[in-house]
């Protein structure tokens, strides 16, 4: 693809078509992002008066003042506040009810509450213009205070705020890969968060504005550290920790989950084994059950990582992983769940690494007890930046199933520029299985977990844009029908500015972003072509790696006849694994979605594209719209200036021009190595590659992040 400085112009105009948003300069003051989509911007005067009646401490309350009850009333006062600026009117024409005490009132009752699953909320027009916020739990009515918050701060007027509202999915949680000693694994916005040296005894006020955030978002669940857990984290020492946490989160409606290792009665209890079926060590996991719940009634559970990348697990002994999970399961009863991972591979198997959780998990298909749910990635490899849906889902129709997908950009270029992933998570919710339905219908009884991107950094997620992953994770969590661009306009206006134009224009930036990052690292399907060790930038020359499916050359199988992986019927065959109607579809490279071309098909360099070009000419082209897309989205976040205030439009413009470089890098690091397999010439007009495939070759980054 051609460079060229006006068709980048004309792609800026596109991606940020800014209008005449009225937003003077001198009126913007510097933020430092910490108040995420919760900083609660100033309304007009106009609409901060037809707002003041609604927003306040001298809300009307139909339930018994609770520490979740009051918080709703506090969050509608500081709104108020901070939206109006103005003292709550005299005359409140806000209710918030439980359901179960709307007669009191003389309010009528809402049916759609009738049954609805805990933390529903209905938002009514009442009788004399009051707005009646009602639920039949109290974290309903903090639920819907936020609600009614978030269409404020989005649209500038209570108008149009009615709204019922259910939870399409029971677990909504957040998966926090930090470690106790302050490390965050893949983590890309400082240190961990948690500051376990100091509690229980102190607990940072940090704690309650994240557990503040998530409520606002419906995240109801978070696991405090990695799955490559540490055994002490069970000690009756760190238990003193966790319930600190969970005393504070619980007003919030959050309850806390535990990553646990599965070889903790050997670790720390004494025991000469860990086998799932000897009868000592499923006592002293009953017994530690026993002790997490004397001090935390609500606990959530344990999340396990069990037989991949080396971690313990029952197959260790010769058992299953229903066995293992089973054994937990019944150390913990009715009080709470086993969240078992499904990412599982080993060295000692040789097949194609994306069909191994399929081949360990189907055939236990019914087997897991009724408090264990199979945790499952959105892809069958690794998170990369665009994968086929994960083939487990609709394959065990008789086992509890959820999404796990990952919040922190791993393989998405980490922390720079804008890389918005409700898109990819809608890709994979909205596939269908072939199955029975789609993957939001098949995990919506269950939840969906996010692997955090939250770090010490002052604005949480390193970027400011990562803010808006975090955020759209929560609200896909709630409601899977949400589409991308609806949650990136809500997202945006309630974090940079609620001006048409400008909030437009940054909308079109995000909802094109992650399609940029593809087409400039993995292109038609290409995946795993990262560097090692800290999965930064670009590598698909490494070959010469301890395991196989560890190099990025095992994935792309480039030659000089061709590139992909064949998981046909003639290759792996990983799309058996598929339903047939799925498998006959893609079988076929005319019927395969390009999207997934390479990685179901090995091609030859000069197969014919449907866009008439050949394979080779079609990659060159992707990675060079990639670049300029990115060039784009520099040059419109620019054009934002007046927009945006002084301290967040610099950050983003420097995360940007990192983008930029990285997306050149890719781009003629990836092509100057493909060139060499094949010896074929740049099609005309594309630019050339500045440096010999030598030097890109050479760069290395110890001091990177995951390093």
């Amino acid at each position: 693809m051609m460079r060229g400085t006006g068709l980048v112009n004309r792609l800026a105009m596109l991606i940020v078509a800014v209008g005449a948003a009225m937003v003077p300069f001198a009126s913007l003051h510097a933020e430092d992002g910490y108040d995420l989509w919760l900083r609660q911007a100033p309304l007009s005067a106009a609409e901060a008066q037809a707002a003041r009646p609604y927003l306040g401490r001298g809300v009307q309350v139909l339930a018994a003042m609770s520490p979740t009850v009051q918080l709703a009333v506090d969050e509608l006062g500081q709104a108020g506040a901070g939206m109006t600026g103005l003292e709550p009117s005299t005359h409140p024409a806000l209710v918030l009810a439980r359901a179960d005490r709307l007669e009191s009132g003389g309010y009528p009752k809402d049916p759609r509450l009738a049954g609805a699953p805990p933390g529903s909320y209905s938002i009514r027009a009442v009788h004399s213009g009051r707005i009646l916020i009602t639920a039949n739990d109290d974290l309903g009515l903090l639920y819907g205070a936020f609600a009614l918050v978030r269409h404020v701060g989005a649209t500038g007027t209570v108008a149009d705020a009615e709204a019922f509202s259910a939870p399409a999915m029971p677990l909504r949680m957040l998966n926090h890969w930090d470690n106790p000693d302050g490390h965050v694994e893949r983590g890309y916005a400082g240190r961990s968060i948690f500051d376990w040296w100091h509690l229980p005894e102190k607990l940072d006020p940090r704690m309650i504005d994240y557990a503040r955030a998530n409520a606002s978002v419906g995240i109801n669940a978070v696991v405090v550290n990695n799955v490559n857990a540490r055994a002490f984290m069970l000690e009756s020492r760190y238990i003193a920790k966790l319930k600190r946490l969970a005393d504070a989160w619980r007003p919030y409606g959050i309850r806390v989950f535990l990553s646990a290792r599965f070889s903790a009665p050997k670790d720390i209890g004494g025991l000469a084994t860990a086998d799932p079926i000897d009868a000592a060590v499923a006592a002293w996991w009953r017994a530690k059950a026993d002790e997490i719940y004397a001090a935390i009634p609500d606990f959530g559970g344990f999340l396990v990582k069990a037989n991949s990348e080396g971690q313990p697990g029952p197959q260790d002994y010769g058992r299953t992983h229903a066995e293992g999970a089973n054994m937990l399961a019944a150390a913990l009863g009715d009080r709470g769940t086993v969240v078992w991972r499904a990412f599982v591979y080993r060295a000692e198997d040789d097949t194609d690494r994306t069909m191994q959780a399929y081949a360990e998990f189907q055939p236990l298909d019914g087997q897991f007890a009724s408090n264990v749910i199979l945790q499952v990635k959105n892809g069958p490899l690794d998170f990369q930046p665009r994968e086929p849906f994960h083939p487990l889902f609709g394959a065990l129709p008789r086992t509890k199933v959820m999404l796990e997908a990952q919040i922190t950009r791993e393989y998405l270029g980490q922390a720079t520029g804008i890389v918005y992933l409700a898109p990819l998570w809608k890709e994979v919710l909205e596939a269908d299985t072939g199955r029975g339905g789609t993957v939001a219908q098949i995990v919506s009884p269950v939840g969906m977990t996010g692997v955090a991107n939250i770090g010490a950094d002052r604005n949480w997620t390193g970027t400011h844009f990562d803010q808006a992953n975090w955020y759209a994770f929560g609200r896909l969590a709630w409601d899977p029908t949400l589409t991308s661009e609806q949650i990136a306009r809500e997202w945006t206006a309630l974090t940079f500015t609620r001006a048409p134009g400008p909030r437009d224009g940054i909308v079109r930036m995000m909802l094109t972003s992650r399609e940029t990052l593809v087409k400039y690292t993995g292109p038609l399907g290409l995946a795993h072509l990262m560097a090692t060790g800290h999965h930064y930038g670009p590598g698909p020359w490494v070959c010469d790696l301890e395991r196989a499916d560890w190099n990025p050359c095992y994935y792309h199988r480039a030659d000089r006849r061709g590139i992909g992986f064949d998981r046909t019927a003639t290759g792996s065959d990983a799309l058996a694994q598929y339903a047939p109607s799925i498998a006959a579809r893609w079988s076929d490279p005319a019927t395969t979605d390009p999207r997934h071309l390479l990685w179901f098909h090995h091609l030859p360099w000069d197969h014919r594209m449907a866009s008439g070009r050949t394979l080779w000419e079609e990659l060159v082209n992707a990675y060079g719209w990639g670049v300029l897309e990115a060039q784009a989205r520099q040059q419109g976040w620019t054009s934002l200036t007046p927009h945006i205030d002084p301290e967040r439009h610099a950050a983003v413009a420097a995360d940007l021009a990192i983008q930029l470089t990285e997306a050149r890098w890719w781009r003629d690091a990836s092509l100057s190595f493909w060139q060499s397999l094949h010896g074929l010439p740049l099609p005309v007009g594309a630019a050339p590659i500045p440096e010999r495939l030598e030097a890109y070759k050479a760069r290395t980054f110890p001091e990177a992040p995951g390093q």
